[in-house]
């Protein structure tokens, strides 16, 4: 490929698309508040004027946008008035990701997404509209195979490859846990919208809301929430449809995704850790979430680590790590656990603020005492639940933690990714002879990612610090 590339057409589309719904609100906010007479008029005139100014906009960015592949890089050139050009050498790149919303789908085309180590909070460059073939062809072609590279059926068929059944897809939306999430964006989007609602009509609701009887309030709630778990699992279910995970020699490829497809390219390189998330839910089954911990790059939106698989049971991970990830593999079960005497600590933190609310409900709103009492009751549990859960097993060179915020999560770490290990002490800590450990490894977007173990014995504690150091 020697000859300048430009995007498809369809990339003027995307980019009008883009400014429409960065600019939706300011623009309903303008309508809104030049409702009426001749401001209206102008308003309008120069928001057709804007819209079409940017769509020349648009039009001239989409022609001066050319990107070629030649010898071991790839050159873009960008910019109306002032040029910008970028090389991006082969030997720098760490992964080719190919997304294709429900837009591109219907017109055959792919986003091209190209990471280095260095690129920070996003792609070092994005080709945001080729054809399917010519992805495909780029990929090949920086990957440095030949233009005409594709293996071999023999050779598909050696590659490891797991995919998710649709009875899997299904548990995993139904056990997420999502309906939290999904609740407080309603929220926030009601309060967002409030603005925009006529006062009559707001006021009208709530006179109707307070005249209905209880019975009939208690059902319409679990109603909503009903729904809310629906469209969770709808969530779940079109974000990792068809997911797809393979292995080659140097890297994880992740194929997922109903309505935008995303071709995620993981080096194996750049993996710094393996985790296990079980949340509440799916605990009593034996579920877990499989995610890596990968080294720069980019952060898929939505998802603050990569997900090696959506859902499996705690039985079926040493088959899944022996075939992708062997090094992680042959996990034990021996935990090294927090002393009794820790159990108290994790118990004070996480019931602190319910107790201090009952005395303010008390003092104040006798009548709703209850509601802090429960929650200081379910606040006690999840300390017990954190300080059980705690702990770490040691082997050779690998180190494993788990620890439990809300979800139980086991990190699964070697030595040579640890950047730093830390002891922190406070005085009722000493009096116990208990320590709190932090271990730090390199994360997405080059930050650092840290996993702590509360009020563990000093003893251990020390025999981690030795290990670090690597002091016998």
């Amino acid at each position: 490929m020697s000859k300048k590339q430009r995007l498809h057409p369809v990339a003027i589309i995307f980019n009008f698309i883009t400014f429409i719904r960065h600019s939706i609100f300011a623009l309903i906010a303008g309508y809104l508040a030049f409702k009426g007479g001749q401001s209206q008029f102008y308003f309008l005139l120069g928001a057709f004027l804007f819209l079409i100014l940017f769509l020349i906009g648009s039009l001239l960015t989409w022609w001066r946008f050319t990107y070629k592949v030649a010898g071991d890089e790839i050159r873009i050139e960008q910019g109306v008035f002032v040029r910008k050009k970028r090389y991006i050498s082969k030997n720098r790149i760490q992964s080719i990701d190919l997304t294709a919303n429900v837009l591109h789908r219907i017109f055959g085309l792919v986003k091209v997404q190209i990471e280095t180590a260095s690129s920070g909070g996003g792609a070092e460059a994005s080709l945001s509209a080729v054809s399917i073939r010519e992805g495909e062809r780029i990929r090949s072609e920086l990957k440095s195979l030949a233009s005409k590279g594709v293996s071999t059926e023999t050779e598909k068929l050696q590659e490891p490859i797991q995919k998710i059944s649709f009875g899997r897809l299904f548990l995993a939306g139904t056990t997420s846990g999502s309906i939290g999430v999904i609740l407080a964006l309603v929220v926030f989007a009601s309060q967002e919208l409030e603005q925009f609602i006529p006062d009559t009509v707001y006021e009208n609701t709530i006179t109707w809301l307070i005249g209905l009887s209880i019975l009939f309030i208690v059902g319409l709630i679990i109603v909503i929430l009903i729904l809310l778990w629906l469209l969770g699992i709808a969530g779940t279910m079109i974000k990792y449809g068809n997911f797809t995970i393979t292995k080659n020699e140097k890297e994880l490829l992740i194929t997922r995704g109903l309505l935008e497809k995303k071709q995620l390219t993981i080096p194996l390189k750049r993996i710094q850790a393996v985790g296990m998330k079980q949340n509440l839910i799916r605990q009593p089954f034996g579920f877990v979430t499989l995610f890596a911990v990968v080294a720069g790059g980019s952060m898929d939106k939505g998802e603050d680590f990569p997900v090696l698989f959506p859902i499996m049971k705690e039985s079926e991970v040493e088959q899944f790590l022996s075939t992708f990830l062997p090094t992680y593999s042959h996990i034990t079960n021996s935990l090294n656990r927090l002393p009794k005497r820790a159990k108290k600590f994790y118990l004070f933190r996480s019931s602190i603020i319910f107790l201090l609310l009952i005395g303010i409900v008390g003092y104040f709103f006798m009548s709703f005492i209850w509601i802090p009492i429960v929650l200081f009751l379910l606040s006690l549990l999840l300390g017990y639940l954190r300080y059980k859960d705690a702990g770490y097993i040691l082997e050779g060179k690998r180190l494993t933690i788990q620890y439990r915020l809300i979800s139980k999560v086991k990190m699964i770490m070697f030595h040579r990714r640890i950047q730093a290990f830390e002891e922190k002490q406070h005085k009722i800590q000493r009096l116990k002879n208990l320590v709190t450990v932090t271990f730090s490894i390199i994360g997405s977007l080059g930050a650092g990612n840290h996993y702590r173990i509360k009020d563990l014995d000093e003893t251990e504690a020390s025999q981690l610090e030795k290990w670090y150091s690597y002091r016998s």
